[in-house]
């Protein structure tokens, strides 16, 4: 781990989008694997099988990465097959809202959630374990309001590309509502210049600075995002796309016409 952050910090990389958009450069992490997204053998446990259960959803309800496969993981996220993957879903998402016929009337809408969909949070990942280390709410909010996630590239690929269809933008993320200008700002600078709607977990002011927690508090993200589609939908606009990286960005009620998962085998969200 010390020589991948040595090299986090030592090495600046540009990783281009490839075939997506040729000419737009971009990156997600500074770090270069050592191997690809094999790593080294661990005997009795099949990393890529574990991974492969989890981006399946037969997985459920795991708090870590397990500790034995801190290093696959993190070959994998700062590999090239992580971003061939991304695309693979970003490629396949276009291919998809363009063969649609849209109505004109400007209430079709496509739903991206945030982390480790249109942001990445690789670079904070890189520094606590790859998903092998507990979850720290303090931590990972700090680096929230830093406000430097950079984009997945395959994702904003995709996201000027349905703009430029005519489709209007959804950002429906778990953050909380005190994070919305920090978030706002970062989805801007890395070129998420415009949006219909930015959907946040939201307190209910009382009086004064009294906050009431969110009708959300102890819920599943399911039941929230569920929740929150629906009344966009009961406003009359129709969910022609939706993507995320958990499955609890896609499951539950009004997901949409179509639903589309990124890759991420770092965190489990129910």
């Amino acid at each position: 781990m010390a020589l991948l952050l040595l090299l986090f910090l030592a090495n600046i990389l540009t990783i281009s989008e490839g075939t997506c958009e040729p000419g737009i450069v971009k990156q997600i992490h500074l770090l270069r694997p050592r191997s690809g997204a094999g790593g080294n053998s661990i005997p009795g446990l099949s990393c890529l099988s574990w991974r492969l259960a989890v981006e399946t959803n037969n997985m459920i309800g795991w708090k870590t990465v397990p500790e034995e496969c801190e290093e696959y993981v993190g070959h994998y996220m700062l590999g090239k097959q992580y971003r061939k993957d991304s695309r693979a879903v970003a490629k396949e998402a276009f291919l998809y809202a363009q063969s649609l016929k849209l109505a004109g009337d400007g209430k079709d809408i496509w739903i991206f959630d945030i982390d480790e969909t249109t942001l990445s949070n690789t670079p904070y990942y890189a520094q606590h374990g790859f998903g092998a280390q507990p979850y720290n709410a303090t931590l990972f909010d700090k680096w929230v309001m830093e406000g430097a996630a950079p984009a997945l590239p395959e994702s904003l690929w995709l996201y000027k590309k349905l703009l430029s269809l005519g489709i209007k933008v959804v950002f429906l993320t778990g953050r909380h509502e005190s994070q919305r200008n920090t978030t706002a700002s970062n989805l801007k600078n890395v070129g998420y210049h415009a949006w219909y709607k930015l959907i946040l977990k939201r307190f209910f002011l009382l009086h004064f600075e009294c906050r009431e927690p969110s009708k959300y508090s102890g819920k599943t993200a399911v039941f929230y995002k569920s929740n929150e589609r629906e009344m966009l939908e009961k406003k009359g606009y129709r969910i022609i796309g939706n993507m995320g990286d958990q499955w609890s960005d896609l499951l539950g009620t009004n997901t949409g016409n179509r639903t589309f998962k990124l890759p991420d085998p770092m965190y489990y969200i129910s």
